[in-house]
């Protein structure tokens, strides 16, 4: 995981439309070898898509090990700057 993209708490990953979708896809393969699910929060078109590609990324780095992802889209709302924002967290989880 690079500087673009901030964990927030152990199964939460931020990420911003600067962040490496190969970087975060490691991130969030590496959370959920560990645990069951993992929420990435994005805001933004440019974020929103790169938390999207990166869900994609980390289906094929865990396919070799026989686990497979169900994602499941929310809306947030965040505070940026003492502004109210609206985001989208993505809950991915491994499916079977």
């Amino acid at each position: 995981m690079n500087e673009d993209s901030e964990r927030v708490a152990p199964e939460t990953l931020k990420v911003s439309a600067k962040s490496n979708p190969n970087a975060v896809a490691g991130a969030l393969a590496a959370a959920l070898r560990e645990r069951e699910r993992a929420e990435m929060q994005a805001v933004g078109a440019g974020a929103i898509n790169q938390a999207v590609k990166a869900v994609a990324i980390a289906r094929s780095y865990l396919k070799e090990g026989g686990i497979d992802l169900v994602c499941v889209p929310s809306f947030i709302t965040v505070e940026i700057s003492e502004h109210e924002r609206t985001g989208i967290s993505l809950t991915v989880e491994r499916r079977g």
